[in-house]
């Protein structure tokens, strides 16, 4: 829990004269306000306080769907600072698509605006964050949105076959098992659901119409694990059963509501308008598209754009009966007195890691009566942040705790101390010098940004087709049971009754296969070395299954020769590292992600090598953006933490210049020496980075084959990590087992 002392601060703050006084001015009807000065995360605050103080349903437009995630993060903290609902604060993203294009819309993108357009016509979110093409386009009448979603519990009455009706028309895929979000499977008077958001599926045994039981079941053995109270079953897509142009809705009617109409809270929303001149920008540049992709791929009877956009003077008519908010950083707009209000705020200070000069910032704003909030992305960093206070004797406390009486301790700490430790959403920070208040994010003191939020994998399909734009008609592609093929792109077949998205691959003799879009799985890229064109598998033929088969030969060739090196290394006694240390959990908790299950299994499996006295040998695999390189520096930190040095080997100085900017972000906390070697450091600083290696100076060097020259020696080499090792020839290999 955040403790009161942070809302306290936080309030101190939001007392200047600026904002008291647009707040009297809306509280008084104002029809509109101006706030300038707001730099980044100063927005974030001051519409968490509007939104906490004015308590209407409120609606923050921005620029893009990126945008709204970042400002979302910031919003939901400090709702929850100031002793609000962040539940109630949510993201309604915008489509990746245009109705009249062929491909659909990216299916996280449907479940997400699903999920929060039940929420909000259902009365259950107050403020939605939200990118202005979402704003634009037209919606359907409020009271169809809460029926996308079901709630059931024990001893309520419904129709199997009706649920299955439902559920196929909300987007979910009927399966023989379910796995995976938005599956569900009928046996007998068993329905099992995998709603999405939720942590685990659902089993539901029906009696009649009578629902008898609801538990949850693990996906992975099938097996039930506890009754749940009550569960709801959330849409995949809010356009239930549309197909053709309703397949992104739209409806230029006397029915179509605007996205503000669609709250039924009785009080009259608020449209906070972020940066309203890029708004009109962002709105113009996306009539335009619209227009341009509808004149170019648009069927004969295809609607036109006012089908689904509203209008220009449309939209702004029903902006303009709401009560609006601007939020600009420089205050560039038409001027006026009465009803614009210029709040101070700037960027913080940026010490690049220089702890020194952070600390001697920090202790003169206290000094001064100031005070200061250090926030860090998770635990791990938070007690980092902690030890160097402690280091420099800087007096803090932290600003939230899970325990309550610890709360009751902190608190009774807080005349003693200024500064405020906490865990939050910020790379970069904010200062209000007449509030003297200063909020540092994570990049301001390590240079250590927040990365954008890991590509989610609960689809569990091929990685390259999560996004249709990679895909493109002509791209060669390889079905597992069928081969190499040719897509062609994408095809509405109706089967049984119900109209479906279809992949149409081509193969030998013009021969013909469509694929469901819920079977994607079955389809991966073809990739290869060169830019030759690969002979397409002819259907029925028995080329893939001859190839499949010699594969597999060669595999268990392989295997076998594997085995035999790998029973002689481990005769081969080696260095056993020591367990964990203290700092190596430190490293870990800092790491801003939540790992994947395949991550933690990979890291658990390395230590347990590494810890034993003999030589490890592991090939990691993994997509590109999935985490391979966290996993390397773990054992890279676990290596340096026995005064092991550590070797990164990579393919090309481009790459090899990417992990060196990894490690040092990722070790900015740390004493660890890293340094690079490759064509982007001079002849002298080649020669430095060898002599230092040599006499143990450097802990950790990248660099590219030139790590593997004779004249390169290390002092106490321990681990070695090779990057896309497929990439070097035999001769570096045989380099390799030198070292």
């Amino acid at each position: 829990m955040i403790l009161p002392t942070v809302r306290e601060r936080l309030e101190g703050v939001l007392r200047q004269p600026a904002l008291e006084q647009a707040l009297d001015a809306l509280r008084g009807g104002a029809p509109d306000v101006s706030v300038s000065g707001l730099h980044d995360v100063a927005k974030a605050l001051v519409a968490a306080h509007f939104f906490q103080e004015l308590r209407r349903p409120a609606f923050l437009i921005v620029e893009n769907t990126a945008r709204a995630e970042a400002l979302t993060e910031g919003v939901r903290f400090f709702v929850t600072a100031l002793g609000g609902n962040a539940a109630r604060v949510e993201v309604l993203p915008a489509f990746d698509v245009f109705p009249w294009e062929e491909k659909p819309p990216h299916p996280d993108i449907l479940e997400r605006r699903a999920a929060a357009l039940c929420r909000l016509a259902g009365g259950q979110l107050s403020l939605v964050v939200t990118p202005l093409a979402a704003s634009l386009w037209r919606y359907r009448s409020a009271g169809e949105y809460p029926t996308l979603s079901r709630t059931l519990a024990q001893d309520d009455e419904v129709g199997l076959e009706e649920m299955v009706g439902h559920l196929e028309a909300v987007g979910y895929a009927r399966t023989e098992m379910v796995e995976l979000p938005g599956q569900f499977a009928v046996r007998g008077g068993i329905l099992d659901v995998f709603s999405p958001e939720t942590l685990r599926p659902v089993r539901i045994e029906m009696l009649g119409d009578t629902v008898e039981s609801v538990r949850e079941f693990d996906p992975r053995t099938q097996r039930s694990i506890a009754p749940v109270v009550r569960t709801i079953l959330l849409p995949l897509t809010e356009f239930a059963g549309k197909t053709g142009d309703g397949l992104l809705g739209g409806e230029e009617s006397s029915e179509a509501m605007s996205l503000f109409e669609l709250s039924p809270i009785s009080q009259q929303p608020i449209v906070i308008l972020d940066e309203p001149q890029t708004l009109e920008e962002v709105a113009g540049k996306h009539r335009a598209e619209a227009n341009e992709c509808y004149e170019k791929r648009a069927l004969e009877d295809a609607s036109a754009p006012a089908h689904f956009f509203w209008r220009e003077e449309e939209w702004t008519e029903r902006v303009a009966a709401l009560t609006r908010v601007r939020f600009e950083e420089l205050g560039v707009g038409p001027r006026d007195s009465e009803r614009r209000f210029e709040v101070m705020s700037r960027p913080c200070t940026r010490f690049h890691g220089d702890v020194v000069a952070c600390i001697g910032e920090v202790k003169s704003q206290l000094s001064a009566g100031g005070a200061v909030f250090l926030t860090a992305a998770s635990t791990g960093e938070r007690e980092r942040l902690a030890d160097i206070c402690r280091e420099y004797e800087v007096p803090y406390m932290l600003g939230e705790t899970d325990d309550v009486s610890a709360g009751i301790e902190a608190e009774a700490a807080v005349e003693t101390a200024g500064l405020v430790l906490l865990r939050a959403p910020f790379a970069a920070g904010v200062a209000f010098p007449g509030a003297k208040f200063t909020l540092y994010g994570n990049a301001d003191l390590f240079d250590v940004a927040l990365p954008l939020e890991r590509p989610s994998r609960k689809k569990q399909t091929a990685s390259f087709l999560t996004d249709f734009a990679a895909l493109k008609p002509g791209d060669y592609i390889v079905h597992v049971d069928h081969g190499i093929g040719q897509f062609e792109g994408l095809r509405q077949i109706e089967t049984d009754g119900r109209r479906g998205e279809f992949m149409l691959l081509r193969y030998a003799e013009d021969a013909r296969l469509y694929v469901p879009l819920e079977r994607m799985d079955l389809v991966q890229g073809y990739r290869t070395v060169g830019e030759a064109k690969p002979a397409l598998d002819r259907l029925g033929g028995t080329a893939w299954t001859a190839r499949k088969s010699r594969a597999r030969r060669s595999l268990e060739d392989m295997a076998d020769q594997l085995l035999d090196l790998y029973a002689r290394r481990k005769t081969t006694p080696g260095f056993a590292f020591s367990p964990d240390i203290p700092w190596q959990r430190e490293f870990e908790d800092a790491f801003e992600f939540e790992e994947t299950r395949d991550q933690v299994t990979a890291i658990a499996d390395i230590k347990r090598d590494m810890e034993r006295a003999a030589p490890m040998d592991r090939l990691l695999c993994g997509d590109v953006g999935y985490g391979k390189t966290e996993v390397a520096m773990r054992a890279a930190f676990k290596a340096v933490a026995d005064d092991k040095q550590v070797a990164v080997l990579a393919p090309t100085t481009v790459l090899v210049f990417q992990h060196y900017e990894t490690f040092k972000r990722r070790f900015a906390a740390f004493p660890a020496r890293i340094e690079m070697l490759s064509r982007f450091r001079t002849p002298a600083e080649q020669k430095e980075v060898i002599a230092s290696l040599e006499a143990g100076k450097v802990d950790i060097v990248i660099g590219t084959h030139r790590l593997l020259s004779k004249d390169v020696r290390f002092h106490d080499l321990g681990l070695l990590i090779v990057d896309e090792e497929q990439r070097f020839g035999v001769a570096h290999k045989e380099r390799l087992k030198e070292l």
